[in-house]
């Protein structure tokens, strides 16, 4: 059994863990319920995300069970907050040297560099963030890949590459037949409108 701990704060990303999250739960569907995916929060409190969306953590930072993949997400609440939360930071690292695998997303690679887990690593962070994570020093930052794998540690670029580096996570776990089919489930086929190397339309 796979248990994905999905870390949440106030002023996070939705779909830095959103996305993740279904991709997780539906692989546990899949698998008939074998994993499972929870919220984790420093408060049992709701957290209210950066768009404004709500939720309510599953467990809090003392009471979780064991994890298996530990997922970071960025936002606001990661780089500017959080990043001076030893209480966080002193967690993430922690967990993550039980943890077999640790991710983020976004401006999360923050959150793992302030734990002392990115450092010295190929890291990927969102596109508006990659100067002022390398300015930190001891890391790579990798710029022309959605997302990347260095050992345990699989960091992803802004918003919807999570949804990318959490298919090769549950295709890693449990097959590529098994990402596949967790794809074509949540019809992920990403076709969007309006490329910045396309014309628009009259």
């Amino acid at each position: 059994m796979t248990v994905y701990g999905l870390l949440v704060f106030d002023n996070v990303e939705e779909l830095d863990f959103v996305g993740p999250w279904e991709v997780f739960t539906v692989s546990a569907r899949l698998r008939g319920q074998a994993d499972s995916a929870v919220l984790v929060a420093q408060h049992s409190q709701p957290v209210r995300c950066a768009k404004g969306m709500r939720v309510l953590p599953d467990h809090t930072l003392t009471d979780h069970p064991p994890l298996d993949v530990l997922l970071v997400p960025g936002g606001l609440g990661a780089r500017q907050t959080e990043v001076h939360n030893p209480v966080v930071t002193e967690w993430i690292a922690a967990t993550a040297a039980r943890a077999a695998w640790t991710m983020s997303v976004c401006s999360g690679a923050f959150l793992l560099h302030a734990a002392g887990l990115a450092r010295g690593r190929r890291i990927a962070t969102h596109w508006r963030h990659q100067d002022a994570l390398a300015a930190l020093g001891d890391v790579t930052v990798v710029r022309d890949a959605r997302y990347v794998v260095d050992g345990d540690l699989v960091t992803s670029q802004g918003v919807s590459a999570g949804i990318d580096s959490a298919l090769w996570m549950v295709g890693r776990l449990h097959g590529r037949d098994h990402a596949r089919a967790v794809r074509r489930t949540i019809q992920y086929e990403p076709a969007p409108p309006y490329l910045a190397d396309e014309p628009l339309a009259g």
